[in-house]
């Protein structure tokens, strides 16, 4: 049974620190891919800052090429929006039965996770891999201590990365050279397209 790791963004564009958490996942744990699973609209974020759906995929299967553990992952695109994790968790369970799904996430997600549609089904349902993320939070909400003592939670040491999409989106805007935070493929891509100017 293959141990699969989703890994959920808008990836608005996939960069290095991404790249990074999810080489790292996919060495030092059990799990033998990690999916980038491209959000078309996550409930919580603004749908007009995202690049459209399908520029962004093609970004993330540039930036990924033939790697056999690290995969692009485009299910969202053919479920109801705007997109929820644990529709998509039990879409793909019911599509791979030989696969075992968990759920990779950054620390700072865990402060809202509260908040997330039907989260007491994933907890029981699905571990979840967090990995370390800046500021994030040393005390959660009670809501959410209380519903991740539920769940399976397994924090992994991976690197703190401290890049994000909003960074180089300004730093392109700007006319900063970005192209040290991202695969040579998708700096290419962004500039070609003119995206983000």
């Amino acid at each position: 049974m293959a141990k699969v790791g989703l890994y959920f963004g808008s990836f608005n564009p996939i960069h290095i620190g991404h790249i990074a958490i999810a080489g790292y996942i996919s060495e030092f744990t059990e799990l033998d891919q990690v999916w980038f699973v491209v959000s078309p609209h996550n409930p919580l974020k603004k749908k007009e800052t995202l690049l459209d759906d399908c520029e962004r995929l093609r970004m993330v299967e540039l930036a990924l090429g033939n790697s056999f553990k690290l995969r692009p992952c485009d299910v969202e695109f053919r479920l109801p929006r705007p997109s929820y994790t644990v529709d998509t968790m039990a879409y793909l369970t019911d599509k791979y039965p030989s696969h075992q799904f968990s759920l990779i996430m950054g620390e700072d997600n865990l402060e809202t996770i509260h908040k997330w549609k039907n989260i007491g089904i994933l907890l029981e349902k699905y571990p979840i891999w967090v990995y370390p993320r800046k500021g994030s939070v040393l005390e959660l909400p009670p809501q959410a201590e209380e519903i991740l003592g539920r769940g399976d939670i397994r924090r992994v040491d991976a690197p703190l990365m401290e890049i994000s999409g909003g960074f180089i989106r300004q730093g392109v805007k700007a006319g900063k050279d970005m192209s040290f935070f991202l695969s040579r493929e998708v700096w290419n891509y962004i500039d070609e397209k003119n995206y983000y100017r």
